[in-house]
This record gives C-alpha cells, sequence and structure tokens, in this order.
C-alpha cells in the first residue's frame, strides 16, 4: 500500500480543546455522472446560505448513515468489489454496513435532490420504513446495483462535525422518478447544477470535493472499470494522506 502526503492541498485542523475527541460517522454520498452528451457532467447542489455546515458550497448529495437504513427492502445487489473495499479500515466490517451505505446514498440523494434511484424490473414494494416513503409513492425498490464504490475520506480530528464518507457513482439513466418541490429556498438545497467536471472544479466547492472531482476525471478517463483503486483521504499524524483500497 503506497501512501501520498497530500497536506499542501487540505487545511487539516489543528486539535482544539473546545471540541473533546469525535468519532467519525458513518456517512455516503452520490456522484450522479450525465454521460448522455460527449463530455460527462456530475450534479452538484448548492446547500442553503443558512445552514451552519458549509453554507454555500456546492456539493455531491449524502448525508450520515440511519438505522433503518439496514432494513430496507432493494432490487439487486453491490457488486462484489464494492463489497469487499467497503470492509476494509473498519472496526466491524460486514454486508450489512457496507449496504447501509449504499442505501444512505441513495435516500439522501432522495431527500435532498428529489431524484429516485430505483427500480421498476421487480414490481413495486407494499411498503418501506420512515424515511424511504418516496421509493413506496414511486413505485421502484432502490436500487443496488446502480452503484459502485469510488472513493472515501475522513474529517480530520479536532472539528465539531465528522463523518467517514464512502462516495458512490450511479449513472443518471438510472434515475427511475423525480420527485416535484423538493429543492428550493427553503430546503437543504437551494439549487442543483448539472456541470462538466471542468466546470464544477472551478465551482465553489469544498477542498475534498474537488479532490474528489479529479478522481472522478481520472476514474471516467480509465473507463471507470471495477478494478481501479479507491482513494481513501485520512489524517496520520497531522498529515493528510491519499492512500489506496485496492
Amino acid at each position: 500500500m503506497t501512501a501520498i502526503d497530500v497536506s499542501a492541498r487540505f487545511a487539516v485542523a489543528r486539535p482544539d480543546t473546545s471540541h473533546p475527541y469525535r468519532r467519525p460517522v458513518d456517512a455516503a454520498t452520490l456522484i450522479l455522472v450525465d454521460r448522455s452528451a460527449r463530455t460527462p457532467r456530475v450534479l452538484l447542489g448548492r446547500r442553503n446560505p443558512a445552514q451552519k455546515f458549509m453554507p454555500g458550497k456546492l456539493v455531491f448529495p449524502g448525508g450520515r448513515v440511519d438505522p433503518q437504513d439496514r432494513n430496507v427492502p432493494v432490487y439487486g445487489m453491490l457488486d462484489s468489489v464494492s463489497e469487499r473495499r467497503l470492509q476494509e479500515r473498519v472496526v466491524r466490517p460486514s454486508l450489512a454496513r457496507a449496504r447501509a451505505l449504499a442505501l444512505a446514498a441513495i435516500r439522501e440523494t432522495c431527500e435532498e435532490t428529489g431524484l429516485v434511484i430505483g427500480s421498476r424490473e421487480a414490481g413495486a414494494p407494499d411498503a418501506m420504513p420512515a424515511g424511504w416513503e418516496a421509493f413506496a409513492q414511486a413505485g421502484a425498490f432502490p436500487n443496488l446495483e446502480a452503484l459502485s464504490f469510488v472513493a472515501r475520506a475522513v474529517t480530520p480530528p479536532g472539528l465539531s462535525r465528522r463523518f467517514d464518507t464512502r462516495f458512490f457513482m450511479a449513472d443518471a439513466s438510472e434515475i427511475a422518478h423525480r420527485l416535484p418541490d423538493v429543492v428550493g429556498p427553503q430546503s437543504e438545497f437551494v439549487e442543483l447544477a448539472w456541470l462538466t467536471l471542468a466546470e464544477a472544479k472551478k465551482a465553489e466547492v469544498p477542498t475534498i470535493t474537488h479532490a474528489i472531482l479529479e478522481e472522478v476525471e481520472t476514474r471516467l478517463a480509465g473507463g471507470n472499470k471495477p478494478w481501479l483503486p479507491v482513494p481513501y483521504y485520512v489524517t496520520r499524524h497531522g498529515r493528510m494522506m491519499r492512500e489506496a483500497l485496492e
């Protein structure tokens, strides 16, 4: 395993005694890619300026894992390579945890953008857990087969909020339904934007989002092959390191 020091690109937080050590919370993000035109575009949402966490920034949809994400009826399975990598470098690895991470990315994307990443090939679900009602209304099961695991990043210590975020990628053609009136002035996202990777890297995005955009660009240029390594950004001894999950 090769680790590369990328601290020059990241403002690594110094320990803050006002914040006791916080264990990173499992979280997941979905990178939707529209490849219908010659130049791929990715979906970013602008966070509401009234929010305390990254106000006004353009980010991928996502959020923390909820308990009910482990008990959702689904369509299909994650690919075996993603399943294996999602279980690396974790204290209690399990297929259930890997599945919940992918499902959190799907649920959060629906909650923040109104886009349902699902399938109707197995019919319509009779009922769904709390937080998943939109899928029952859309008549679609969340589609795990649509996702692949492409990156991981852990928030440095010393911050009031810490996340162990897994980044998934899916093609925009996997959108089965669009809910109206989800994005707006009173919502978590005030607008959505489909941007080319070049446009996205010039936009008002967090540093880690910029880094992941570069990773996505490299991955797409390499044909998005499942065996391509997954970058893992983590702070070690006060330095931000980029490692690879093989």
